[in-house]
């Protein structure tokens, strides 16, 4: 199949047919997925604090360590969050929280080695690259020694979130003090050289333009190319109640659910090297996250048993296992939860 370039993907975004860009996108992924599966993760997220010092202003989650609701959990805390996990039949923790200006590499490496010794069945897909990248400076050590060290202790994958839109022009205004667009891409090569795989993320509807999300579309794809480390990608819409982002821009349009469909499916058109397209059922709401099915995507994510930075910004949808068994089943596609690595545990007749 030829490779889109980005002045074609830049069209599509702008004025393809709605209905036969969805077409497009679902014959790609019928092309990468035969079989007709559509898979989900039983996970929990945890917030391990929510104290952070980046102040990013799309974001209502973060604290300051004064401040009377910052927290950072315990690991008492955080295994009995792990054990009713457990209960459930969850295989995995996304692991993940503020950047703490004070946690340094040792306090991670504790945290990892608790888990994993404790919970052996449990995937830790945890840690951002941005999360990374400061506790290799506040800990005065290299990125790679991060990464080589916490990966040793038990860390599996590591999640996308701090991409954002991965555009400097556009992260020196939502969020000037988190790193800059090739630090984020550098973090995953080096995490992918390590062995260490990875997902990828995209955040959109804040200042970015068109080409804005054509030039992220491309770094994930060339960073792709050379070291094929990502999983998935996943993409959301910006969430604005209670941010900064919002009360500074209070006439922002929030984007509608014809723009999320039509930015997942270029995403699935030019990503041809990502495998997997997760919909995003926790801030597009259930049925857009079915539909999303019909746009590209052939994961519905999780099943968030916890989830607290989108909530905070006022997305507040919730799905049970048994419900996004049949929206997967109500569009003709076969149900099955997977573990971290997209590998099939159960299916769905």
């Amino acid at each position: 199949m030829k490779r889109l370039t980005k002045q074609e993907a830049l069209e599509l975004i702008k004025s393809a047919d709605f209905k036969e860009l969805g077409r497009m996108a679902t014959a790609r992924k019928k092309e990468l997925h035969p079989e007709g599966i559509t898979t989900f993760v039983v996970d929990r997220n945890i917030n391990y604090t929510n104290i952070c010092w980046v102040d990013c202003k799309f974001c209502a989650f973060y604290r300051h360590e004064k401040d009377a609701d910052a927290y950072v959990l315990t690991f008492d805390e955080i295994d009995k969050k792990i054990d009713e996990l457990l209960e459930i039949g969850g295989t995995q923790i996304l692991f993940q929280g503020g950047v703490h200006p004070k946690l340094k590499i040792e306090w991670y490496e504790d945290l990892v080695e608790h888990i994993h010794t404790k919970y052996p069945t449990i995937t830790i897909h945890g840690f951002s690259s941005i999360e990374i990248d400061f506790i290799a400076k506040v800990s005065h050590i290299s990125v790679e020694e991060v990464l080589e060290r916490l990966h040793v202790k038990g860390l599996a994958s590591i999640p996308g979130a701090g991409a954002e839109i991965l555009s400097d022009k556009v992260r020196d205004i939502i969020a000037p003090k988190k790193i800059d667009s090739e630090v984020w891409v550098d973090v995953h090569r080096k995490a992918h050289k390590l062995g260490i795989m990875s997902t990828a993320t995209m955040m959109y509807g804040t200042v970015e333009s068109d080409e804005d999300i054509i030039e992220h579309f491309d770094m994930i794809r060339r960073l792709q190319d050379e070291t094929h480390g990502f999983r998935a990608f996943i993409m959301w819409s910006f969430q604005g109640q209670n941010t900064e982002l919002l009360r500074l821009i209070p006439d922002m349009e929030k984007p509608s659910s014809n723009r999320y469909l039509r930015l997942l499916a270029v995403a699935r058109l030019y990503l041809d090297n990502v495998p997997n397209i997760q919909s995003s059922w926790v801030t597009q709401g259930p049925y857009i996250g079915q539909m999303a099915l019909r746009f590209g995507a052939n994961d519905l994510g999780s099943t968030m048993m916890e989830e607290n930075v989108v909530s905070s910004a006022g997305a507040a949808y919730t799905m049970a296992k048994s419900e996004m068994v049949h929206l997967i089943k109500d569009i003709g596609e076969i149900p099955a939860v997977r573990n971290t690595a997209y590998e099939i545990l159960e299916k769905f007749a």
